[in-house]
């Protein structure tokens, strides 16, 4: 699926990696701050309620981890939204994988019908770019404005003008995805 994704939506892939190292530095951040409490905590000499530094600390340990929890909170709407997106490229990526534990059986027909994964990974990349070359409204702009016979190839396909600043309508993302099928299939 997450081949599918990164070949499809490249902004949903990049921002779920960001998410995951914002994610990992948060909890980095959090462990450091309460290390850096417990250390000065446990060499506070006196009386704590008097050690300014250590009361300074704490209200800006509590501060910062206040901002890391509506930042967690903020990331994981993002990651659920991340995720409702990723979904409908599922058929595609279910039929990707169908196809390829299929063509591991082949082996035991005869030892000469060996693929390997990444071999199937190029396979799968370049049924993807078949669609997307197929289906991409700027590249058929670009040929009606080559000449006469470039306009009769730019006529939209019924449907594909509901496209708007490159978000997909879901009657548009499912041929799309129809399509992914049918290719990676083929």
């Amino acid at each position: 699926m997450s081949l599918v994704v990164r070949k499809e939506r490249l902004d949903l892939a990049e921002q779920k990696e960001q998410l995951i190292q914002e994610q990992n530095g948060f909890k980095i951040k959090l462990k450091e701050l309460e290390a850096g409490l417990l250390h000065k905590l446990a060499t506070a000499e006196g009386d704590i309620l008097e050690n300014i530094e250590l009361i300074e600390s704490l209200e800006f340990s509590k501060k910062l981890s206040g901002e890391i929890t509506e930042k967690v909170e903020i990331a994981k709407e993002t990651e659920i939204n991340i995720n409702v997106a990723s979904e409908f490229y599922r058929p595609a990526a279910s039929r990707g994988a169908l196809v390829f534990f299929l063509l591991m059986e082949l082996t035991k027909i005869h030892s000469f019908y060996k693929f390997s994964l990444d071999s199937f990974i190029i396979v799968v990349k370049r049924a993807i770019d078949i669609v997307a070359e197929r289906m991409n409204p700027k590249k058929k702009e670009a040929a009606a404005e080559e000449g006469e016979e470039g306009a009769e190839a730019a006529e939209p396909e019924e449907g594909s003008g509901e496209e708007n600043d490159g978000e997909m309508t879901p009657r548009t993302l499912q041929k799309r995805v129809d399509a992914l099928t049918e290719s990676i299939t083929f």
